[in-house]
């Protein structure tokens, strides 16, 4: 296992397209805007999307992550397999523009950068994500840390695979074959161009303001149905004694579900969701469940920056847990009416 790891950055540039594409789904956004706690009508009633100038409904910000999980997936079980446990520590979404129920995805999957750092492997996936007319609707880069055998509990991978769901190596075949890779996706410019309709309006918004805070709460019953709204079934997130073998004080929230909530934090303050351009988080602590009781989570943010003249401006999120800041740095783009 520990040798895989040290040969990966060779792998620097390992591309592929997934072999199907994913196809949006009205009751599939309902679910994760329910596993995400975000309750904006354009997530849910296709009357509010409309009001917004939406097709469909709108899918919430970090959604596109339930389709690269299933894209991922070839990379972490043949590239990545030499690692005993991946851990999460930056995302990124860049938006061009929204996704939207009937968008039909097709999944370019890049092994984009290799660090070493502290004696770790720090791995950086691109997921771009082009839709039937061959545009870039959004893209993804997830950065996370490869741990080996020797830097988790010995029996942590034979643990893993005692108690993972079963099937999850099971693959289907597309209906339309996505088309090939040779040619390379445009960037669609929607995003920037659309007119967005927020609540909140450039001209009354300065540096220095000030979001309405959140608490959301968490229970072991959101990260069982975040798991498997998700496809992220990793058993530290569940699993008591995973969680123990892996190093973790009891079992965590996935860090892709808070990120989830910081969104929604950010999306409730704007008003249309389909305002944000750029969501990007560094995850520096995690936010532990308890069995018996909820954990929170608590968001505050402020305006960082406005660029009048390009009629956008730059949130940062705070976002902390039991008192401490599970965010090492947070901030949004968004575009304001």
């Amino acid at each position: 296992m520990v040798e895989a790891a040290f040969d990966v950055a060779g792998l620097v540039g390992y591309r592929y397209r997934a072999d199907d594409f994913y196809e949006v789904g009205r009751e599939k956004i309902r679910e994760y805007a329910r596993a995400v706690q975000d309750f904006h009508p354009a997530h849910w009633s296709e009357d509010a999307a409309a009001e917004l100038g939406y097709r469909g409904l709108i899918a919430p910000t970090t959604f596109i992550s339930t389709v690269a999980m299933l894209a991922n997936r070839k990379l972490l079980e043949t590239v990545l397999a030499g690692y005993a446990v991946i851990v999460q520590t930056d995302q990124v979404f860049e938006m061009h523009r929204p996704v939207l129920t009937g968008d039909r995805l097709v999944s370019d999957v890049e092994l984009s950068s290799v660090r070493r750092i502290g004696g770790k492997d720090l791995l950086t996936i691109t997921n771009t994500f082009s839709d039937r007319a061959g545009e870039v609707a959004q893209v993804m880069h997830t950065t996370v840390v490869g741990l080996t055998s020797e830097d988790v509990a010995a029996d942590v991978s034979g643990a893993i695979e005692r108690v993972i769901m079963s099937g999850l190596g099971t693959t289907t075949v597309a209906d339309e074959p996505p088309t090939g890779a040779a040619e390379e996706p445009r960037l669609s410019p929607e995003s920037r161009t659309r007119t967005p309709r927020t609540a909140i309006r450039l001209s009354e918004v300065a540096a220095g303001d000030e979001l309405p805070a959140r608490t959301v709460q968490l229970t072991r019953g959101d990260l069982v149905n975040y798991a498997g709204v998700s496809g992220d079934a990793n058993p530290i997130h569940w699993h008591n004694g995973i969680a123990a073998l892996a190093g973790l004080p009891d079992v965590i929230a996935h860090g892709m579900l808070t990120m989830g909530l910081g969104a929604g934090f950010v999306t409730g303050w704007l008003g249309d969701p389909g305002a944000v351009l750029r969501y990007g988080v560094r995850l520096s602590n995690y936010t532990v469940i308890e069995a018996l009781e909820a954990g929170t989570v608590e968001f505050t943010g402020r305006v960082k920056s406005v660029d009048a003249e390009a009629g956008t401006a730059v949130v940062v999120i705070i976002a902390k847990s039991a008192g401490r800041k599970i965010f090492g740095l947070a901030t949004a783009e968004v575009r304001l009416a």
